[in-house]
């Protein structure tokens, strides 16, 4: 996992990540609280969050490529408090060709690798 970590608070970085994502034009899918499900559980956790977001126009030709590479997408990115800051991750999806058969977009993987980091780097500054 490719982590990165920042002085801001949880909550600012969450908020950082998805304007970040709004400004490329890209579509939030899901947010999931991890700490919330918890709390409604019973049970106690740090803030947490994963955004799940993308562009169909590049992850359905993956899919298409090899369906079950579906499990992994749309893209990912974890934010969790970590003392005052928060950490910020996400998987490579260039790890993808290994797992599925997926070869013929590796263009679309480095583009898709790119873009986490560019969308990480812009949210924890």
């Amino acid at each position: 996992m490719n982590v990165s970590e920042s002085e801001l608070v949880f909550g600012e970085v969450v908020r950082r990540l998805l304007e970040t994502i709004d400004r490329r034009e890209l579509t939030v899918f899901a947010r999931i609280d991890h700490a919330g499900a918890a709390r409604q559980a019973g049970l106690e956790l740090a803030d947490e969050e994963l955004v799940i977001f993308g562009n169909p126009r590049a992850g359905t030709p993956l899919m298409q490529g090899d369906p079950r590479s579906g499990i992994e997408l749309p893209l990912r990115i974890l934010v969790w408090r970590a003392g005052t800051g928060a950490q910020i991750g996400y998987l490579d999806p260039r790890e993808l060709a290994r797992r599925y058969d997926v070869d013929q977009h590796q263009a679309t993987l480095e583009a898709m690798a790119k873009l986490l980091g560019d969308i990480v780097a812009e949210a924890v500054a």
